[in-house]
C-alpha cells in the first residue's frame, strides 16, 4: 500500500472517529502535505525508512487552534494505537520532525499535526496570508515547495481552507510562466552551440556535460508548458515521464544523452528543441516567430533560433514590472542549492537582491 492511501485510511478509521468523540462538531480540513515521496505517489519499499507511515494534518480556524490544538495533539498521543495496518504510528524514523510554530503543532510519537491556513503558508512558503503576491514573490517560490503544498491529498474538506490554498498555488500565473519559459530559452541560446564546439575540439565529455544541461532545460520547458511544478532531482525524471509531452520529447532527449558522437548528439537535441517549441501553441502560449533549426552562423553546429523565441515570450508578458526585468529566471533556474531551496525566506532574499537594479 502506498502512503497516501495508508494515511487516508488512518484518518477515516482512527483519527476521524476519535476527533468526533473528543471534539464533536469541530470544523476542520484533513489531508497530507509538506514532505515525502508519497505526495506524488513515488513511494515504494525503499521510501519507508524515513518519515513514511500513517499521518494526517488537521487544519482548523485560528480560534479553534488556540482553544484545542494542544488538546488534540496530546489527547491523540494518549489514546493512539501502537500501529495501524502493521505500520508504527510514530513512523520507522523521523528525520523531519513535526512543525512546532505559531499556528502549527505536532509530536514526534504520532502522525497527527494541527495547523491554521496562515501557518501552512508561513511554514511551507514563508508567506503572509494577508499580503498580496507580486511577481518577485512568485519568482522566489521554489517549485519543490509548491509541489509539497499542492500535491498530496485532501481527505476532508470541512473548512475549505486547505483546498483554497492548494487552488491558489496550483499553477503559476501566465506572466510567470512566460518569464520562466523565456529564461529557459535564453539559457538554451547561450549554450546550444557548445555541444558541437566542444565535441569538434575533441572534448566528448564536455560535449556530453553541456548536452545534459540542455536536456534539463528542455524538460523544464515541458513542465512549464503543461502547468506542472518540477520536483527536486530525485523525482524530476519520474515526474517528467508523466507529462503528455514526454512521449514525444523523452526519446529525443534520451538519444541525445546516449549518442556516441557530437554530431548525433546535437541533431537529437535540435529535434527536441523544435518539438518543444512547437508545443507552445497547444499550451495556449503561441509563438509569433517560426522556430527554425539551422547551422550556427558558418559553423557546423545545429541550433534553433532560441534567442528569438525567448524575446518573443518575454514580449508577451503583460505585467510591466516583470517585463522590465532581465530574463535571468526564477529561484530554481538560478540555483539548485538545497540550503536556499528548503528555506523560502533565503530564496526570497536572493531573488530580491538579484533583481534589485
Amino acid at each position: 500500500m502506498q502512503g497516501i492511501e495508508l494515511s487516508r485510511l488512518f484518518y477515516r478509521e482512527i483519527v476521524r472517529p476519535w476527533l468526533d468523540r473528543a471534539f464533536p462538531g469541530l470544523p476542520h480540513d484533513a489531508g497530507v502535505f509538506g514532505y515525502g515521496s508519497e505526495l506524488m505517489g513515488f513511494d515504494d519499499a525503499m521510501s519507508r525508512d524515513h518519515n513514511w507511515g500513517p499521518r494526517v494534518q488537521i487544519v482548523v480556524r485560528p480560534a479553534d487552534f488556540a482553544a484545542f490544538a494542544p488538546a488534540i495533539v496530546d489527547g491523540f498521543g494518549a489514546e493512539k494505537p501502537e500501529s495501524f495496518l502493521g505500520e508504527p504510528i510514530g513512523y520507522r524514523s523521523r528525520p523531519h520532525p513535526p512543525v512546532v510554530a505559531e499556528g502549527a503543532l505536532g509530536r514526534l510519537d504520532h502522525g497527527v499535526e494541527v495547523f491554521t491556513a496562515a501557518a501552512i503558508l508561513r511554514t511551507r512558503l514563508g508567506l503572509d496570508i494577508d499580503k498580496p503576491m507580486d511577481a518577485l514573490t512568485w519568482l522566489a517560490l521554489p517549485e519543490q515547495r509548491l509541489v509539497e503544498l499542492t500535491a498530496g491529498a485532501v481527505f476532508h474538506d470541512g473548512l475549505g481552507d486547505l483546498t483554497r490554498l492548494r487552488a491558489v498555488f496550483a499553477g503559476y500565473p501566465r506572466d510567470i510562466i512566460l518569464f520562466k519559459l523565456a529564461a529557459e530559452w535564453r539559457g538554451i541560446a547561450d549554450e546550444q552551440a557548445f555541444v558541437g564546439r566542444a565535441g569538434h575540439a575533441g572534448d566528448d565529455l564536455g560535449s556530453r556535460l553541456i548536452a545534459g544541461r540542455l536536456v534539463h532545460a528542455v524538460m523544464r520547458i515541458g513542465f512549464l508548458l503543461e502547468g506542472c511544478y518540477a520536483p527536486y532531482p530525485k523525482w524530476f525524471g519520474s515526474a517528467f515521464a508523466r507529462l503528455a509531452g514526454a512521449g514525444r520529447l523523452s526519446p529525443l532527449l534520451a538519444a541525445a544523452l546516449s549518442a556516441d558522437t557530437w554530431e548525433t548528439r546535437q541533431a537529437q537535441l535540435a529535434d527536441a528543441y523544435l518539438a518543444a517549441a512547437e508545443m507552445h501553441a497547444s499550451a495556449g502560449l503561441p509563438l509569433s516567430v517560426v522556430p527554425k533549426v539551422g547551422p550556427y552562423f558558418d559553423r557546423p553546429f545545429l541550433t534553433i533560433n532560441a534567442e528569438e523565441i525567448a524575446a518573443n515570450l518575454a514580449a508577451a508578458i503583460a505585467d510591466p514590472a516583470l517585463k522590465a526585468l532581465p530574463t535571468i529566471g526564477a529561484i530554481d533556474q538560478v540555483t539548485g542549492a538545497v540550503p536556499l531551496i528548503v528555506v523560502p525566506e533565503r530564496a526570497r532574499r536572493l531573488i530580491g537582491a538579484l533583481y534589485a537594479d
